[in-house]
């Protein structure tokens, strides 16, 4: 008897002394809990464990059993904004969060413009002077690793670090919209600020949308089904075999190779019949508009003798999306993906002084392709030293060796790819939806550029669906996209201009709230730098949306229109302090139509809060559009320097 009892003894001193709390990677040091609310805190314990979770700002202690599976969750009060306090959970051995603060959080998403840090790829204006002056501790910083999904996960696969305190050392990788979204409130509102950026560059709104809303959409509901149905290993497995077959079916057709050896990467190579772009720059933008494929690059340079038998760097800015890079035929690196900088190393045997030509096969699937960034980051030079470099912007030769409309497309990848429906909600969206957060801004669209009208539908169930999963319609506010792509001479169609539409009619949903960029956008970059006054205009949207502050938030924006003979009069929502043409110019960006659907650029001139339109080409206006092209020019704002949101009277498609 006495041995069963010591057999018991140890049992359930093992048990006790294995007691261990585990949390989930949202909770850790540093961390913001949402103001006066009650903020569930959860994690894992002994099965059956009675789990003591003690508030340090009111010492009150709340007890909860977990389950047969070890899960438990609580709702804790949390006072008026302050802090720092502390958290003790326990299940018999104690487990303690430090230097919590109670404020504001925020869920920041979407795609590369949220993602942009402010250095690194990203480099906003002015951004070493931003950094050096990131110190608030008040702000606190969560960055979401990111990663991919079959099936709602309920934790984070990984963060950064876990919570951090907004300084120059935790900033300069952080999204740059966040932070200057966040940095303004907690300026105007002086409470602590706690920002979860969950972002990934180049994905598409429906990867962040649950299966269980996607489904209410047909465009999407066989492929929510497939990827529900099918394990992540298989699909990956089939995936391969696919990729396999088309890859070597690409291969096959590539001229640049020949029997599988890279002819065209030769020294000697014949490129007599190659054309000419200079670099960098987007091939879009040049003279292969709307081309997704192969083109092989080729630039012919000369290496000094002193650097005979040396390691070279090269540095050849970002490539989108992939590309293979050879010196003088010999392959010297390889890279997949739009955002990472170009840097490969030339073995020194490989480096004798003459003539050297180095080639570049470059993959574009979609959106923009080509060798891009500044022309300062291409350049040739000894390894690790940057003088005498050689530049390499300029003048290359080119030629397109694989058209991809000529072949089937190309299979998608399962592992690690984001641009599958449901996959970044599993993974980066729902281990966050418990989180007691005051609402959420996004900057998305660009990947979605093609289907605006399907996009209406599209950005709509996405807030619903976030906001069902919180079980709170908190506050949504978005980014309208910035203009971008070669400006037009005359008035024409826009895919970019439809999507900005269909984001302006989101504004119908309640509580939601719109930051337009048409005028801080970059013609050459789909990254503008200016992201201060991104965070700027959301922020605005916050402090008087959420918080009640009498501030303008919002440009103009289109109300009604009415036909006055000749002319169209444009009426406005949100004249605040009356409507003016930026620096006292005339008016820009307004085209007029008739009934023959036909665009001709108009004047423009404003009557009190109202534009009127009009064009002798048109003598029977039906229809005006503003700013209605990728890369419009338009000056229309408010008085609080608030631009006009890009608008069409008509729903011609």
């Amino acid at each position: 008897m006495k041995k069963i009892v010591l057999l018991l003894s140890l049992v359930f001193c093992s048990v006790s002394l294995s007691a261990k709390i585990v949390l989930p990677k949202i909770f850790t040091d540093n961390m913001v809990l949402q103001q006066q609310t009650d903020a569930p805190i959860w994690g894992k314990a002994t099965p059956e464990a009675a789990v003591k979770i003690i508030t340090s700002w009111d010492n009150q202690s709340y007890s909860v059993k977990a389950d047969s599976n070890g899960n438990w969750k609580v709702k804790v009060k949390t006072p008026k904004a302050g802090g720092p306090y502390t958290i003790s959970v326990s299940d018999g051995k104690s487990l303690k969060l430090n230097n919590i603060l109670i404020g504001e959080v925020w869920v920041c998403s979407g795609q590369s413009n949220m993602e942009m840090p402010l250095a690194g790829w990203g480099k906003v204006n002015d951004y070493e002077n931003e950094i050096a002056k990131a110190n608030y501790p008040q702000i606190r910083l969560l960055h979401v690793e990111q990663s991919t999904s079959t099936t709602p996960l309920d934790d984070l696969k990984a963060t950064r670090g876990g919570w951090r305190e907004c300084s120059p050392e935790t900033v300069a990788d952080f999204s740059s919209v966040a932070y200057f979204f966040g940095r303004n409130l907690n300026e105007k509102l002086n409470v602590p600020i706690g920002l979860i950026n969950t972002s990934w560059g180049g994905t598409l709104a429906e990867a962040w949308t649950s299966g269980e809303s996607l489904e209410y959409m047909p465009d999407f509901r066989d492929e929510v089904k497939v990827i529900s149905s099918v394990s992540e290993e298989e699909a990956q497995r089939l995936y391969e075999q696919n990729f396999e077959k088309w890859s070597r079916n690409i291969l096959d057709n590539d001229k640049g190779y020949k029997n599988g050896f890279p002819v065209w990467a030769n020294l000697d190579a014949n490129d007599d019949s190659w054309q000419e772009m200079s670099l960098p720059g987007f091939w879009e933008e040049k003279s292969l508009k709307d081309f997704d494929g192969i083109v092989w690059m080729r630039k012919v340079i000369d290496i000094p003798a002193s650097w005979s038998g040396k390691e070279l760097e090269l540095n050849l800015a970002m490539i989108d999306d992939n590309d293979i890079t050879y010196f003088n035929g010999e392959k010297i690196g390889e890279t997949n993906g739009y955002n990472v900088p170009r840097k490969y190393k030339i073995p020194k045997k490989l480096v004798k002084a003459g003539k050297a030509v180095i080639t570049v096969r470059v993959t574009d699937t979609g959106g923009g392709g080509g060798l891009y960034g500044e022309s300062a980051n291409m350049f040739l030079s000894l390894s690790g030293k940057k003088d005498n470099a050689i530049s390499l912007s300029g003048m290359w030769k080119y030629y397109p060796s694989i058209n991809l409309k000529d072949f089937d497309k190309a299979p998608q990848s399962v592992a690690g790819n984001p641009n599958r429906p449901t996959v970044l909600y599993n993974a980066m969206i729902n281990p966050l939806v418990s989180y007691a957060i005051q609402g959420a801004i996004w900057y998305q669209g660009e990947a979605n550029e093609e289907r605006g009208y399907q996009y209406r539908e599209l950005l709509p169930l996405l807030i619903r669906d976030w906001r069902k999963q919180w079980g709170r319609d908190f506050p949504f506010y978005f980014v309208q996209l910035a203009n971008y792509k070669p400006a037009t001479s005359e008035p024409q169609e826009s895919d970019w201009a439809e999507l900005r539409e269909a984001q302006l009619q989101t504004l119908c949903l309640e509580n939601t709230g719109m930051a337009v960029t048409i005028d801080i956008g970059e013609g050459n970059d789909i990254h503008p730098k200016n992201k201060q006054d991104v965070g700027l205009r959301l922020a605005l949207n916050a402090r008087a949306k959420t918080y009640g502050e009498k501030v303008s938030y919002s440009g103009p924006i289109y109300d009604s229109y009415q036909l006055e003979g000749n002319k169209i009069r444009i009426r406005f929502k949100h004249t605040d302090n009356g409507l003016k043409a930026k620096n006292g110019a005339k008016l820009k960006g307004f085209a007029i139509a008739g009934s023959d659907h036909k665009f001709y650029w108009a004047d423009a001139v404003i009557d009190k809060d109202e534009v009127v339109v009009y064009s002798p080409k048109v003598p029977f206006p039906v229809s005006v559009r503003y700013a209605w092209a990728d890369n419009p020019d338009c000056n229309l704002y408010n008085g609080s320097n608030l631009p006009a949101s890009p608008f069409r009277t008509d729903d011609w498609r």
